[in-house]
Order: C-alpha cells, then structure tokens, then sequence
C-alpha cells in the first residue's frame, strides 16, 4: 500500500477548527473598567479648547486601545497607529471625534476592519456624535511609533 500526500479527513477537520477558531479571535477587546468612568475629569483640557467638557483625546485613545491588530494581536494606540485625536463641538451637545491614522503598511490587508472597528470603539463613547476615521500613510509608520510595551509584546527590543 503506498501512503498518499492527502490530508486524512481527521487533519482536514482539525485544520478547519483552527481557521475557524482564528477567524473568531477578537478584534475588539471588551470594555475596560477605566472606561466606565471619564478618565477626562482630571485632564486639564480637552484637544480642542472648543470642545464641551467631559470627552478628550486620552479617553478616546484609551477605548482605541480596545482595538487589537489581528495580525500582531497589540492595541492599535500602542502600535502607533493612531496620528491624531481631535475632538469638535457637535449637534446636540454631543462631540464630534476625528481621528487620523496609519496602517503598517500600504496594503495592509486588515486595514478595514482596523477603521471599521476603531470607529465602533469610538461611536461606543457616550456623547459622541459624528467620528470620522481618516487613513493616512504620510509620515509612513515605522517601528519606533510603538511603544516599549508594544515592542516586548513582539520582541522587538
């Protein structure tokens, strides 16, 4: 009897466990208790000195933390993928939020789901109104925009 290079149908099944068990890794990291209460009532002032009290660019970037990379599994913020937080007076005493990032690369091929699920953490914000997401490649991200916990996440030293 000659031995095929065919998967056997018990590798098959547990190739396709492990896709599904990947694909149903989450992007979006569960609410943290520091994000139950505004982080902002310390801050001395929000980014904008027109913007309403109580939302500013620390509280944001702490729920962009929520976002995980799903190739690297680190935080977006501590990737350095997030260039700018600027928050603007809007409709009904909510808060506009606009926010300017990079991907690690032109083609990087979770690039939407990072904007799509940045925004969710964003839009999830009590007081926010419209958020705008804008991708940026320019300056390029590099590795040193990570911070040191993002590096040792990575060993990168």
């Amino acid at each position: 009897m000659s031995e095929t290079n065919q998967p056997s149908e018990l590798q098959a099944t547990e190739t396709k466990a492990a896709e599904t068990k990947a694909a149903e890794l989450p992007t979006v990291a569960p609410e943290s208790d520091c994000c139950q209460t505004s982080i902002c009532e310390t801050s001395s002032s929000p980014t904008s000195s027109d913007a309403p009290v109580g939302l500013c660019e620390d509280k944001v970037r702490e729920e962009l933390k929520r976002v995980i990379d799903p190739e690297l599994f680190v935080n977006i913020v501590d990737l350095g993928l997030i260039y700018v937080v600027d928050i603007q007076p809007g409709e009904e005493g909510k808060q506009n939020v606009n926010v300017e990032m990079t991907m690690t690369s032109p083609m990087c091929p979770a690039g939407p789901q990072l904007v799509a699920n940045s925004r969710q953490v964003v839009e999830e914000i009590p007081g926010v109104g419209v958020v705008d997401i804008k991708v940026v490649m320019d300056p390029p991200w590099t590795p040193d925009k990570m911070t040191e916990d993002a590096r040792d996440q990575l060993g990168i030293f």
